[in-house]
């Protein structure tokens, strides 16, 4: 369960000297990667100073209240960023002229989180009027949703603006769990993504629900064989198929992507993989490749070094497309463009 924000305050990094060289890693990343160096990490330290605690409180809050949310949180990030760059847009509502991206495949009546993201920029914009941007509240509440749950911590560039236009055509650009590896890694290295990052990014995974027809066919009709998928372990797929009976009113009900420790970000996730016990057969087909099943056993055994390599990855996942300087906008509400 959730702990009190207190609770694991020394253990942020940002209490600890020693993470100065880190952060540098950080930030060389943030400038060889896809976007400018015009992201900074101290970007509103003068503008808007408490901004941190503001989007971390409003983070605690929601997951106290739904401890879910926090991998939806994760998961919003990640879809806005993939989709195409970290810019906010997954954010905005339809409106006469634009079909929005947040009510198009893959993330109608799946996308969530929405709300939390509302009222952290209502408290944001009271403290800091047309300052933050959406993307980047976005940005550090997903940072924030892994270390509330357990997991770390890392330091995030800022300096992002907000998109002007939504297109649900870029949704296409979302891995899907029905795709092998082979066309997920290339969605990863379109973005200049790595392979290492398609199996660490995954790991957010350790965390959260799936719906069950997103998975099901694994469990009664696995490839047309009319049978479940023989490397699922026997007694997940019992758990699995109680959960998600062979019958249409049973899709949208819920499984742990981590039976194991569904609320808790750590890096049981790939120790599930290596017990054939992944839900999404997406997570599964890590293992059938002979690079990415070794990263898999790697962070099985050295929790440190996945939750290191997760904020390397993040902050590369996070540098994305983005839209900073002059370009686009500093919303003052997330849903629509000023």
């Amino acid at each position: 369960m959730m702990r009190k924000m207190s609770d694991r305050k020394r253990s942020h990094p940002h209490d600890h000297c020693s993470n100065i060289v880190f952060l540098g890693f950080l930030l060389i990343l943030s400038c060889a990667a896809l976007t400018s160096c015009q992201l900074d990490t101290r970007f509103y330290d003068q503008t808007c100073p408490d901004l941190a605690k503001m989007v971390r409180y409003g983070v605690w809050s929601a997951i106290s209240n739904e401890t879910r949310m926090a991998a939806s949180l994760l998961r919003l990030h990640f879809h806005d960023c993939i989709a195409n760059g970290c810019d906010a847009s997954i954010l905005l509502d339809d409106t006469s002229t634009m079909k929005a991206e947040k009510n198009a495949l893959p993330n109608l009546n799946s996308a969530r989180g929405f709300e939390v993201i509302d009222a952290i920029k209502a408290n944001v914009e009271k403290a800091c009027p047309a300052i933050v941007s959406c993307a980047d509240i976005l940005t550090l509440a997903a940072r924030e949703a892994v270390f509330l749950t357990g997991g770390p911590s890392w330091y995030v560039p800022l300096g992002r603006r907000d998109s002007l236009t939504s297109n649900p055509s870029d949704n296409q650009n979302i891995p899907s769990p029905f795709e092998p590896l082979e066309n997920i890694t290339a969605k990863f290295t379109s973005k200049g993504l790595e392979l290492k990052d398609v199996v660490v990014l995954s790991g957010a995974h350790t965390i959260g629900f799936a719906q069950c027809f997103v998975f099901k066919s694994r469990l009664f009709d696995f490839d047309g064989t009319g049978k479940p998928d023989p490397t699922l372990d026997g007694s997940l797929l019992a758990n699995l198929q109680s959960i998600c009976p062979n019958q249409a009113d049973s899709n949208t009900n819920l499984a742990a992507l981590d039976h194991m420790t569904p609320s808790k970000f750590d890096n049981i996730y790939f120790k599930n993989l290596l017990n054939s016990s992944g839900l999404l057969q997406s997570d599964q087909a890590l293992m059938e490749d002979n690079t990415t099943s070794s990263m898999v056993l790697y962070y099985s055994r050295f929790p440190y070094l996945f939750f290191k390599e997760f904020g390397v990855s993040m902050v590369k996942l996070a540098n994305v497309g983005v839209i900073t300087g002059q370009d686009g906008q500093i919303r003052k509400n997330c849903r629509v463009v000023n």
